[in-house]
């Protein structure tokens, strides 16, 4: 199995890694994946006699039984044409169900209940030609093979996984640098409010904050003439956000566990999972930095499009560890019924990360952004180039003419001057709001007002739903899903690789 390029701490020529029958396959999973894949169904492609891992697919497992059949079939679809499309037609693939059990189930329960759903998925790879080598449940710290019917090797009640750090698999990713972040559930919980219940102390403060935030800020951007309003709004949330990340990247009180954001040695297997559960103190220190005013300011300032676009230009060097910080916290503080601007919070966090070399944790952020708003653009165009592997390289590069531009223009006041077609020098080529041709503020542009504070404007729909990289099959993508999967699925984008 090849690490990612970008996560590879080790020789320039990852290790060939030979895994030999189930145990070892669930040993693997999570290093595949970067995390453990938690309440998921996971396909990955095999190439040759050998079965060279190819592109894989994630998706979470649909609660209605119901919408097994039409998951599997576009789940197989997905990665065979992905595969095609990206490399070679797979010459067998091989199926992943992980769920923990139920308050009072047992693991094996869990296998038998899922086991439908993992027939369906034979029958839907076998139906493109494509057989599934191996289909494993895996639940509660143990493993059960839905193909092997030998008992002395995958007995009925399961077989425990190997202890953390003892499998070749786990010796092999700490030498080419590989890294486990925990759960996906303990990555979404670093992104989400981190209260329980709606009416807790702190999520009224929130929403208090937000609801003021709306009032102010939301007529300035919409309402006043020639863009004066929504340029204001620009300035100051700029300068709040650079104060902010300033704030945040010096170091926390109390500092995330080794191996977290870079911190310390590599994580592999569960000593990952242990891990991503100790995250919560770091990032309580870091909910502690931020007042709900300043967080309510920042949320709705990033909702402009062009604010959002400069934020995003702290994506590399020094700053980079402060504004995924303060990313991350902004996207806790989008409290009931402020939901849908997590969007632009959460986009900014899986750009950094995704910047950064971290590509599961930025598939996490941009599903979860845009499980937050399905029609986020920026969102969308980031899931896909992740999910295809691209080098972020290009926009990071086309951030930085950005940057240059705009303090070339601040240093000489003419090049800020309107030209006669109405462009503005240093704002990516745009046309202003007030100049001839001008550009009007889209939905894309322009925040959505949310909460009682703005009764007059929409109110904020549930943000559910799914988008992602059509077919993408690179590296542990999402699978898109279909739209009648999309109506009554669950949790169709989150992803975490």
């Amino acid at each position: 199995m090849n690490t990612n390029h970008h996560e590879s701490h080790g020789p320039s020529t990852p290790p060939q890694i030979t895994l030999r029958g189930p145990a070892e396959l669930a040993d693997a999973l999570p290093f595949m994946l970067g995390f453990h894949p938690s309440d998921s169904v996971v396909l990955v492609a095999l190439h040759g006699e050998n079965g060279r891992f190819g592109g894989r697919v994630r998706l979470g497992i649909p609660r209605a039984p119901q919408e097994w059949p039409e998951t599997a079939e576009h789940l197989a679809e997905c990665l065979v044409e992905g595969s095609t499309r990206h490399e070679d037609r797979p010459d067998s693939i091989v199926v992943f169900l992980c769920q923990d059990p139920a308050p009072g189930e047992t693991a094996r329960r869990v296998m038998e209940r899922l086991r439908p759903f993992a027939q369906r998925l034979r029958i839907a790879c076998g139906e493109l030609d494509v057989p599934v080598r191996e289909a494993l449940c895996i639940s509660d710290g143990l493993y059960f093979s839905y193909c092997c019917p030998d008992a002395r090797c995958c007995p009925p009640d399961g077989t425990p996984l190997a202890l953390s750090g003892t499998s070749v698999m786990a010796a092999s990713a700490a030498y080419a640098g590989i890294q486990v972040r925990g759960s996906l559930k303990d990555m979404e919980a670093r992104l989400k409010p981190r209260e329980s219940a709606d009416d807790g102390a702190g999520h009224r403060a929130q929403r208090s904050a937000l609801g003021e935030a709306a009032a102010v800020l939301v007529p300035k951007i919409l309402d006043t003439p020639a863009g004066q309003g929504r340029q204001e709004v620009r300035t100051t949330t700029i300068e709040l956000a650079q104060a902010l990340i300033e704030r945040f990247s010096r170091p926390p009180e109390n500092p995330a566990p080794q191996g977290a954001d870079g911190l310390g040695e590599m994580l592999t297997g569960r000593a990952g999972l242990a891990a991503g559960r100790g995250y919560a103190s770091a990032d309580a220190a870091d909910d502690a930095r931020l007042t709900p005013e300043e967080a309510a300011a920042l949320i709705l300032g990033l909702q402009d499009r062009d604010t959002r676009d400069q934020a995003a230009e702290w994506m590399e060097g020094p700053e980079a560890d402060g504004a995924l910080r303060l990313w991350r916290a902004l996207s806790r503080r989008c409290v009931a019924p402020y939901q849908e601007y997590a969007a632009a919070p959460l986009a900014l966090a899986g750009w950094v990360s995704w910047s950064s070399g971290d590509e599961p944790s930025a598939r996490v952020a941009l599903s979860l952004a845009l499980e937050a708003d399905p029609e986020y653009l920026f969102a969308r165009l980031l899931h896909q180039a992740c999910n295809e592997g691209l080098d972020p390289e290009s926009l990071r590069s086309c951030l930085r003419r950005e940057r240059d531009a705009r303090a070339s223009a601040a240093a000489d006041p003419d090049q800020g001057a309107e030209q006669p077609d109405g462009r503005v020098p240093g704002q990516g080529g745009q046309r202003s709001a007030g100049g001839p041709g001008g550009r009007v503020p889209s939905r894309a542009a322009a925040p959505r007002p949310r909460g009682a504070a703005l009764r007059a404007q929409r109110r904020p729909g549930a943000g559910r739903g799914t988008a992602g990289a059509a077919g993408a099959v690179r590296r542990g993508a999402t699978a898109p899903r279909s739209a009648a999967v999309r109506r009554t699925g669950r949790r169709g984008t989150r992803s975490g690789g």
